[in-house]
């Protein structure tokens, strides 16, 4: 065949059972082809009894998989192999022997408990946040307070609870309005301050058992304390931030709204003293990858009671763009915030902005003096950089590229026209 195994497809040198498993997993999890007839490594063999076998393949997924999910057979009489194709159901969990699976690379396993709940809300159009809470008696002081101030309600009333989606269908509270509520139990925010190593701790606090906005705002204010702070400039006081705070709200803001609460861990951020890690419960949304995340293309809201409750509060200021605005944040920086997907987490990490003395403490001599002739003059033309510091074209072109790679000046136009910046 010349294509390898994948996740969306599979070889089989011959029906048996064990095809089964990977019908449940594409059905659950995206759509997938099993080839039939070719061996793993590509081979193919071709198959005896062609329209018999494909009435087996039939039967066994007829009375084996519950629901029977989509699929189609096709026949390549030449080759002698049988493509059969499935398709991703919206009847979820699909099972075989009261078992429900998915692909892992070019392995098929079976999912744990928490997967398999998550396919059954999945299956009924359900969220994790739309579950009715055990709790039947809840208070929203907190709440109420940040609706007050800052969509000017007088008070909060069943009215506005209804309207911002807090009651299941049974009529009780649902599982968003026990994580906004002051009587929260689910998992809350770690925030652990460390020296000069993760076994040296300096400060450490757990927000829980409160409404999840007011662990918002606690985090915010200690993230203040420690990196934000006033310089007196001439005769000015000048605010100064280590980190932007903008970036720091976006990512706190990204890790309650997209978490997975169906998972019984805090949201952890670390603090040290030339960065912040906040970590969030739970992978990618599925069907969102890795660089649709990052570059902030698509954005699929994993708890959306909590991200239009967040959103009307400005917490967030539109949707799907958190990634992007803390990027932004970090524009003009030389070290830029870097985004780690795991399976089960995802880790943002916020580098301190460096300052001027800092940069130079990290050059050499020679890259001193092509930045502190860029810096000196706004832009200048290689040749310019050239007749500023003395130095041949071959040593400034290496010193351009050293630099650029370092991420601390810009190249602007191209061929003749090229000039070179600086960033901070």
């Amino acid at each position: 065949m010349g294509i390898n195994e994948r996740v969306d497809l599979e070889y089989k040198q011959e029906v048996n059972n064990t095809f089964l498993k990977t019908v449940s997993a594409y059905a659950n999890y995206g759509d997938g082809v099993i080839v039939f007839g070719i061996t793993d490594r590509g081979k193919v063999i071709g198959i005896n009894e062609l329209d018999q076998t494909c009435l087996t393949i039939e039967n066994k997924i007829n009375d084996s998989i519950t629901p029977v999910p989509g699929y189609e057979i096709a026949i390549d009489v030449d080759k002698r192999i049988i493509k059969l194709i499935v398709n991703e159901g919206v009847h979820k969990p699909y099972v075989y022997k009261n078992k429900a699976f998915k692909r892992a690379d070019t392995a098929t396993v079976e999912i744990d408990r928490v997967e398999f709940s998550r396919l059954i809300l999945e299956g009924q159009n359900l969220s994790f946040e739309e579950l009715s809470s055990n709790k039947r008696e809840l208070s929203f002081k907190y709440l109420e307070k940040q609706l007050v101030d800052h969509l000017g309600i007088k008070a909060l009333s069943s009215d506005i609870l209804k309207t911002l989606d807090l009651y299941s269908g049974d009529g009780n509270f649902n599982k968003a309005a026990e994580i906004l509520s002051d009587d929260n139990s689910l998992p809350g925010i770690d925030i652990v301050q460390f020296g000069n190593s993760i076994n040296e701790i300096l400060d450490r606090e757990i927000y829980k058992k409160v409404s999840v906005l007011e662990q918002f705002d606690k985090a915010i204010n200690l993230f203040e304390k420690k990196y934000c702070y006033e310089e007196i400039v001439g005769v000015e006081r000048v605010s100064v931030e280590k980190i932007p705070l903008r970036a720091f709200r976006e990512a706190i803001a990204n890790a309650v709204v997209h978490r997975q609460w169906d998972i019984n861990a805090l949201i952890r951020i670390s603090m040290f003293d030339d960065r912040i890690e906040i970590v969030s419960p739970g992978g990618l949304p599925f069907g969102l990858t890795e660089e649709e995340y990052i570059d902030g293309q698509v954005s699929i809201l994993r708890n959306p009671i909590l991200g239009n409750l967040f959103f009307r509060l400005r917490y967030i200021e539109r949707f799907g763009t958190g990634i992007r605005r803390i990027l932004q944040s970090y524009e003009m920086a030389i070290i830029q915030p870097d985004f780690k997907v795991y399976t089960n987490s995802i880790k943002i990490i916020l580098p301190i902005l460096k300052e001027y003395s800092e940069i130079m403490d990290v050059l050499t001599m020679e890259e001193r003096s092509v930045y502190i002739s860029i810096r000196e003059n706004e832009a200048l033309s290689r040749k310019e950089i050239e007749e500023h510091t003395g130095l041949n074209k071959t040593k400034v072109i290496r010193l351009l590229n050293q630099l650029l790679k370092k991420n601390i000046i810009i190249k602007v136009g191209s061929n003749r026209n090229t000039r070179y910046g600086y960033r901070i």
